[in-house]
């Protein structure tokens, strides 16, 4: 997915540092805690085990999972328990969280204390941030250098985006609070900059930054130079800044995570496979940013799948939206409207465009109209006497 990252700077971790021997080949990133094992090798510390069946916990997943958490040396079932139980967290919620996130146990409480204050600032309730921390049990003890992630906070709430969006940055896009705080509000002025050079206003600018970061916050992975050069592909393509503010909207930012290699190769197999001009293929795309955003095996995939349906590509010029459904989605509704007798092939591809519910509905109002009956049943007859 477009969501994955490279960490390039050492990570500061929650845990304490100690001395690391040669890691498990599978263990996973979040796994890469300093460590070492015991004097004898593969042999479990059982003070941790003891602490762990204390608080109800499941030791054969974490065996299976993620093991050599038990060999370490230094852990802190207890202190990491107690933490989550200050919090509110039951007994159970507790457990849960230990087993799907051993790691914890070898984290230092001070810096999950800390950790704790951080996310208790954008947070309503300890009641919301225990949620949060039974759902996201990963994102909540893995750090990477605290101060700076304070500062993003910060930088965040200055821009004017809510509490409830930024908590749900920390959980779900960890990453982008790796950035140094000053490459994200490099990024910002690049974006706040763009948009006013296309035409928007000051007022606008602020409304869509806001929904273009809660949309999609991992458009601050992006360079500033990179933003900038896709801008200025956009524009050599013919372009105009209104019609670039419009794809900027409807794309939520993906656009940025594309180079504009991607967006040439996918300009130009839409151009050959609908065997338009220029002019009309700029149409399509304002009609479907997606023609943009989708690389050419998707693009063909898609066509493919509703050619076999029989499906003209004149149609699909007239309707390029269907494009960003797949072809087991077009598959399914074509199969519906079909057992009503309607057929999609003979007619217009509106019907199969929308989300599942706009779809639904849509398709309730033919079902309708195909039960209705000729008379209304209700109306009262004029009989002559």
């Amino acid at each position: 997915m477009l969501w994955k990252l490279l960490l390039r700077s050492q990570p500061c971790r929650l845990c304490s540092s100690r001395k690391m021997l040669p890691a498990p080949k599978h263990r996973p990133f979040l796994a890469a805690f300093t460590y070492t094992t015991n004097h004898q090798p593969n042999k479990e510390n059982q003070r941790t085990v003891e602490k762990l069946h204390q608080f109800s916990v499941d030791i054969r997943k974490i065996r299976r999972l993620k093991g050599w958490v038990l060999l370490e040396d230094e852990t802190y079932v207890e202190e990491i328990a107690n933490i989550l139980q200050q919090l509110g967290a039951s007994e159970t919620a507790v457990a849960s969280i230990l087993e799907r996130c051993p790691e914890a146990i070898v984290c230092s409480p001070t810096a999950v204390n800390s950790q704790r204050e951080l996310w208790q600032s954008v947070c309503k309730s300890e009641e919301e941030l225990v949620k949060l921390i039974e759902q996201f049990p990963e994102s909540f003890f893995t750090v990477k250098d605290p101060e700076n992630r304070k500062l993003n906070v910060q930088f965040f709430q200055e821009l004017g985006l809510k509490n409830v969006v930024i908590s749900r940055f920390l959980t779900t896009a960890p990453s982008i609070f790796n950035n140094p705080v000053e490459k994200n509000k490099q990024v910002i002025r690049v974006l706040q900059e763009s948009y006013l050079n296309l035409g928007s206003s000051e007022t606008n600018m602020k409304v869509w930054l806001l929904k273009l970061l809660s949309q999609n916050p991992f458009i601050l992975l992006n360079s500033p130079a990179a933003i900038k050069e896709t801008l200025e592909f956009l524009q050599e393509q013919g372009f105009t800044d209104s019609e670039i503010l419009q794809l900027l909207s409807k794309l939520k930012g993906f656009l940025f995570q594309l180079g504009p290699k991607s967006i040439q190769n996918s300009i130009s197999f839409s151009k050959n496979a609908f065997k338009c001009t220029d002019h009309d293929l700029k149409q399509l795309v304002l009609k479907c940013p997606a023609l943009l955003y989708y690389s050419v095996p998707v693009l063909e995939e898609r066509i493919q799948g509703l050619l076999k349906e029989g499906i003209s590509i004149a149609q699909i010029r007239e309707t390029p939206m269907v494009l960003e459904l797949t072809p087991q989605i077009v598959q399914y509704r074509i199969r519906k409207l079909n057992s009503l007798g309607y057929r999609v092939k003979d007619g217009h591809l509106a019907s199969l465009n929308g989300t599942k519910k706009e779809f639904e509905a849509n398709f309730g109002k033919i079902q309708a109209k195909k039960g209705r009956p000729l008379f209304n049943p209700v109306a009262p007859l004029h009989v002559d006497e």
